[in-house]
């Protein structure tokens, strides 16, 4: 998939895209979730998601392992969208923050401070040098969560803007129900910003137990 392809997809992502069609955001035990890789691509399968990205903290290799047992290859064709991805530690503002990067070379040389299963440190930690190396490798990155930081969301995301970020994780649970569902109140203000500044949107459950509809 290109990465104009995978423009096109944020580009029309909405409230009711997550976690029933889409789901942006989850892990695998090759990070701190609950679920190997068999057993997500099953799940997502199973309900018929249209895309699924895994997101596992500071390493590829849930997406190394997909790709080296060639898993996809028991489901029919097209039937299971699986998008690149990686969750990263970064400082914006100040402020340690996650950003999701999507679509990006698993194999690329920019990704080597971030896929060693540890926060990077020193100037790797900053957010630019972050989304930076995200873009090199052909990726998408995203501000995730952005309500859950001790800064304001506003501020956060006008500074990932600043710092070349192409968008914004804008529908999130921020209850962490059991069942996902996003925080309307709270996820439509980060719409109207992220709007703002002309950024991309996603979803995703964050799911890190034994099911992909919630946390």
């Amino acid at each position: 998939m290109t990465k104009e392809e995978l423009i096109n997809i944020f580009k029309n992502i909405d409230k009711k895209s997550c976690p029933d069609l889409m789901n942006f955001h989850s892990h695998t035990i090759f990070s701190d979730g609950s679920l190997n890789p068999e057993e997500l691509l099953d799940e997502a399968f199973k309900k018929n998601l249209k895309y699924i990205s895994i997101t596992d903290h500071h390493t590829v290799g849930a997406h190394r392992y997909i790709k080296e047992k060639d898993l996809l290859k028991k489901y029919p064709s097209n039937a299971i969208n699986l998008i690149s991805g990686i969750e990263i530690n970064c400082l914006l503002k100040g402020c340690l923050v996650h950003v999701l990067g999507y679509g990006i070379d698993i194999n690329s040389k920019f990704l080597n401070p971030y896929i060693n299963g540890e926060s990077p440190i020193g100037n790797d930690l900053q957010a630019n040098s972050v989304s930076t190396a995200i873009n090199k490798s052909g990726g998408l990155s995203f501000l995730a969560h952005p309500c859950r930081y001790r800064i304001p969301f506003d501020i956060l995301i006008q500074e990932a803007f600043n710092n070349n970020f192409d968008g914004v994780e804008v529908w999130y649970d921020y209850s962490l129900g059991k069942t996902w569902n996003p925080s309307d109140f709270i996820c439509e203000e980060v719409e109207k910003i992220t709007d703002k500044f002309g950024m991309l949107k996603s979803c995703g459950t964050d799911s890190h137990g034994y099911t992909l509809v919630g946390r």
